[in-house]
């Protein structure tokens, strides 16, 4: 089974209240076994007009363990915790 990445494209506009979303989120990340490949850091644009503020990019065992995460209680809480404070762009893929 391949296994799934989820990626997103975040612009914090509240960065003390986002602080709360980063928590939960940590919690949910760690209950459904992702592995964090990116979270935040340097983003160098190459091609494009795409110049994202951050990038986050979660690794999973499959497509339906991405989306167990992303419906999961704890992520419920960190996505309350995150509205109004983040525009959020998020999708997941399957990986080879």
């Amino acid at each position: 089974m391949p296994s799934a990445y989820v990626i997103a494209d975040v612009t914090v506009t509240n960065a003390e209240q986002y602080a709360q979303y980063r928590q939960l989120s940590s919690v949910a990340m760690q209950v459904h076994g992702a592995e964090i490949c990116v979270r935040g850091g340097t983003v160098v644009p190459l091609e494009g007009g795409w110049t994202p503020e951050r990038i986050v990019v979660l690794k999973f065992p499959s497509l339906d363990a991405a989306r167990a995460f992303y419906d999961s209680p704890e992520y419920r809480a960190a996505r309350a915790a995150r509205d109004g404070v983040c525009v959020m762009r998020m999708i997941a893929v399957e990986g080879v």
